[in-house]
C-alpha cells in the first residue's frame, strides 16, 4: 500500500475550500452529518476571518496517499487558554480521516511535532480556536442527527483515539427536551418569584438593530463572566465581540431570544435560541448557492419543529436562584406558537449540575455524548544517518 504524506495546508481559500470539502466528501449519504456552511470554516481557518487569530497560533495539514486526500487535522496553539492554565497544550481540531492507523498516525505525529517545535508539552482535543468553535468528539449517539453547533464523527474514531494512548480530559453531554404544552406550574411560580424578588424584567426585540445598539456588548459581556470557569473557554477580545455582533447576532430570528434585565437595566441573563438548520445544511451540502441559501431561509422562518438552544447565560451573582425559570417561562409559549415539538440542548460540560438542573421539570433524554482527549506530545524518534 502506498505511504501516506502529511503536508501543511496554507491559508488561502484554495486550498482551504479542499481540507473543508474533504470532510463533507467523507459523509456523503450519512443522514446523521450535518456539513458547516463551507464560507464560515473558510473563515474560520484563516486570520482574514477569525480574531482568534490575535492570540493563536495554528496549521492545518491534510494526509494523502496516492494523491487522494485521506485525512485533515488543524493544530492550533490558544495563548490565552495556556497563559491561564498554565499549561503547554497544542490543540487539534476540524479533523476527520478514513479508517487507517497509518493515516491517523500520521495526523497525530504532524500536530505533535508541529507544537513541539514551539515549546508545546501536550496535545488536547478536538477542540477549536475557542470555545465557540465546535468541541468534543462525538463517544454516543452515532445515530442521532447532529446540530450546526456540533462535530459528527464515525464511531472509529474513539478507537483510534484509544489506541494512541489519549485519556479523557472532559465530556459534554446533549439533551434532547419535549417542549410542553405549556409552562410547568412550578417553573412558572418560580418565575414570578424571582421576577417580584429581585426586579427582574424580560425584554423582547423586534429590530436587530436595536438590539445590537442596546444590548450586543453586553451580550458577550456576560457571556464572559458567566462562561468564565469552564473548561477550556477563553475570555472574547473586543474584535472577536465585534465580529460576533457582526455575524452572529444579524441572523438571530429575536422571536426566540430572551434578554433579563434588572431593575437599571443592566443584562443578568440570557436565552439564545434559533430553529434548527441541520436537516436545511444537509440539503444546501454547506453551500449558499445555487439554492442553499433557499433552504437555510426557510428553516430560520420556522420550516422546522426543532428548536436548537444556542446560548444560556446567566449572570453569576445571580445563578442557582430560580434565573433560569424566569427564560424559559418568556421561551416556552413562543416555542409553542412557532410550532416547535423539541429542543437540542448541545453540548454542556457532564460535571454542570447548574445547567443540566434547568431540564428538571421536562421530559428529555440525553442523546449524544462527547469527549476531548489528552495525552503528553511523545518525544521525536531518534533518526540514524
Amino acid at each position: 500500500m502506498p505511504a501516506v504524506t502529511v503536508t501543511p495546508i496554507a491559508t488561502d481559500r484554495d486550498q482551504l475550500r479542499q481540507y473543508v470539502q474533504f470532510s463533507i466528501d467523507l459523509y456523503a449519504g450519512n443522514d446523521c452529518y450535518v456539513p458547516p456552511l463551507i464560507s464560515d470554516m473558510l473563515d474560520t481557518l484563516s486570520p482574514e476571518g477569525n480574531p482568534a487569530f490575535e492570540f493563536c497560533d495554528a496549521q492545518s495539514f491534510m494526509a494523502w496517499r496516492d494523491g487522494e486526500p485521506v485525512g485533515v487535522i488543524t493544530a492550533i496553539i490558544n495563548h490565552a487558554a495556556n497563559d491561564i492554565t498554565g499549561k503547554k497544550v497544542v490543540r487539534f481540531g476540524f479533523m476527520d480521516f478514513i479508517d487507517d492507523d497509518e493515516v491517523v498516525d500520521a495526523l497525530m505525529d504532524a500536530v505533535g511535532d508541529w507544537g513541539r517545535s514551539r515549546g508545546m508539552t501536550e496535545m488536547a482535543g478536538p477542540l477549536g480556536f475557542t470555545d465557540m468553535d465546535p468541541e468534543g468528539m462525538l463517544t454516543e449517539g452515532y445515530d442521532e442527527v447532529g446540530t450546526m453547533a456540533t462535530i459528527y464523527n464515525y464511531p472509529y474514531y474513539v478507537r483510534h483515539m484509544e489506541r494512541l494512548g489519549f485519556d479523557k480530559d472532559a465530556d459534554w453531554v446533549e439533551y434532547r427536551i419535549e417542549v410542553p404544552d405549556g409552562v410547568p406550574e412550578k417553573h412558572q411560580r418560580i418565575a414570578d418569584i424571582v421576577a417580584r424578588k429581585y426586579g427582574l424584567k424580560v425584554l423582547k426585540y423586534t429590530s436587530k438593530k436595536r438590539i445590537k445598539e442596546e444590548y450586543g456588548q453586553a451580550i458577550f459581556d456576560l457571556v464572559n463572566e458567566a462562561y468564565k470557569d469552564l473548561y477550556g473557554f477563553v475570555p472574547l477580545t473586543q474584535r472577536q465581540i465585534d465580529h460576533y455582533i457582526k455575524v452572529y447576532l444579524a441572523v438571530l430570528r429575536l422571536d426566540d431570544v430572551v434578554l433579563i434585565a434588572d431593575a437599571d437595566g443592566q443584562l443578568v441573563a440570557l436565552g439564545i435560541s434559533m430553529p434548527s438548520m441541520s436537516r436545511a445544511l444537509q440539503r444546501s451540502r454547506g453551500r449558499l448557492f445555487p439554492t442553499g441559501w433557499w433552504h437555510l431561509l426557510k428553516a430560520i422562518k420556522g420550516s422546522t419543529d426543532v428548536v436548537d438552544l444556542l446560548l444560556i447565560a446567566v449572570k453569576p451573582e445571580y445563578q442557582n436562584k430560580g434565573v433560569n425559570a424566569l427564560l424559559f417561562a418568556d421561551l416556552i409559549p413562543r416555542y409553542i406558537a412557532n410550532g416547535y415539538k423539541e429542543a437540542e440542548s448541545n453540548v454542556e460540560l457532564e460535571g454542570n449540575e447548574n445547567v443540566q438542573k434547568q431540564w428538571e421539570y421536562f421530559k428529555r433524554r440525553q442523546h449524544r455524548r462527547r469527549r476531548a482527549w489528552k495525552r503528553p506530545i511523545p518525544a521525536p524518534i531518534p533518526t540514524t544517518e
